[in-house]
């Protein structure tokens, strides 16, 4: 997700989303281990396949990026521990109205982002990782009259 998430910074998430099958190939099936040892030759492979988005910043930022996600894995036991424990497990029910009221950025999404970047990665800031805490659910900002809001307001009570 944080691949996908990086990706789409300052594009329309219909390119990316029409381009995640040819990332999870180009990415080994986003296999942490495997990306962090990605070669100069392999990411001038991956420069030239047009199936992704061909930035040379977010190629060789993925290829950091897994480094670091190793590192936070081996430190706190998997990365979904580090991510979840800002939060204690349970995400964050938000009530909106209306689209216009979700925010880009709040202030959990200033600190992991803050945190990410001070551990090393990069294309996290704020912006990206709000986006990143509500595809991964820790977040819902499903407006109230959406039938996703309800769904899983009732499974997080």
């Amino acid at each position: 997700m944080l691949i996908l998430e990086g990706a789409q910074a300052g594009l329309s998430w219909e390119i990316v989303l029409k381009k995640r099958e040819n990332y999870r190939k180009a990415f080994d099936n986003f296999d942490s281990v495997k990306v962090s040892n990605y070669s100069e030759s392999k990411i001038l492979t991956l420069l030239e396949n047009e199936g992704i988005i061909r930035n040379r910043l977010k190629i060789r930022s993925a290829v950091r990026n897994a480094k670091v996600f190793l590192s936070i894995q081996k430190e706190f036991g998997s990365f979904d521990g580090f991510i979840w424990g800002y939060v204690n497990g349970t995400p964050i029910q938000n009530n909106f109205k209306s689209l216009s009221d979700i925010p880009a950025k709040t202030e959990l999404s200033d600190r992991i982002s803050k945190d990410l970047k001070k551990r090393g990665m990069n294309f996290v800031g704020s912006t990206i990782i709000y986006a990143y805490l509500q595809s991964i659910g820790m977040v819902n900002d499903h407006i109230e009259s959406c039938f996703r809001h309800k769904e899983l307001f009732k499974s997080n009570n």
